[in-house]
């Protein structure tokens, strides 16, 4: 397992939705260039964990760290909105359904971040737009809307497009999901560039077990709002622990 510097710390993370308690007590931490496949069942807290990091979600208790900025749960006053804004910048995210603005061409979807939330330059921020577009293998595509692209393609437009902000952690939302088998491949490709070329810090909730099992340093088995196992690939694929993993894995493998 990677040993570097913390990037993500949670500890005592706790979320209620009205009466239901769908986390209950997450300590977790994410270092430099470390991979996290997050596993679990629909239900077991691991969408609702990736959206608490960013405030997506507004944590009923506990705290979250990113690249030091601690940020605590409950009331979102206006200070801790700006506190928001300013760990939201540390942060990519990709989620599920690509929401790439449908107006706007690929090359403008991954420029916006940066022009909007960040006032870079213009023909900076074009540059580095081209060159992240042609990083995810979508170089000829700059100019075309989304409605003419294909769903594996519209997600990679979408990681360029978090990659556009300079984040320090990447978040992954069942990013292959809603994707056709023959396209997943080509996301799951550039995922696996980010952490192997780019030691990117990874949260990634999939049940691509292949991928777990290729990139992942560690993964950890949300069952019920709480970690019932964590660990290497070659340990929770090999020798896990609790009998409800061992269900978990059958099923999807």
């Amino acid at each position: 397992m990677t040993t570097g510097d913390v990037v993500v710390r949670v500890e005592g993370l706790h979320k209620y939705f009205g009466d239901l308690e769908v986390l209950r007590g997450i300590d977790m931490v994410l270092h430099a260039g470390e991979v996290v496949v997050i596993l679990g069942r629909s239900g077991s807290g691991k969408s609702t964990l990736l959206r608490c990091v960013n405030f997506l979600d507004d944590p009923t208790q506990g705290t979250v760290e990113v690249s030091g900025l601690r940020l605590g749960g409950g009331h979102r006053t206006r200070r801790k909105r700006e506190q928001i804004r300013q760990l939201r910048l540390h942060v990519g995210m990709v989620f599920q359904q690509f929401n790439l603005f449908p107006q706007m061409t690929a090359l403008q979807n991954v420029m916006c971040g940066p022009l909007c939330r960040k006032g870079t330059d213009k023909a900076t921020t074009r540059a580095r737009g081209l060159a992240l577009l042609d990083r995810v293998g979508l170089a000829d595509k700059a100019d075309q809307h989304p409605i003419r692209l294909s769903g594996g393609q519209q997600q990679r437009v979408a990681i360029a497009r978090a990659l556009a902000m300079e984040p320090d952690v990447m978040l992954f939302d069942e990013p292959t999901s809603a994707l056709d088998p023959e396209l997943t491949g080509e996301v799951l490709a550039v995922m696996k560039s980010l952490a192997t070329d780019s030691h990117m810090p990874m949260m990634v909730v999939t049940h691509e077990m292949g991928f777990a099992r290729e990139v992942a340093d560690r993964m950890v088995f949300f069952h019920e709002g709480v970690i019932l196992e964590q660990g290497p690939p070659a340990q929770m694929f090999g020798q896990t622990e609790h009998p409800e993993t061992r269900r978990f894995l059958d099923a999807v493998l």
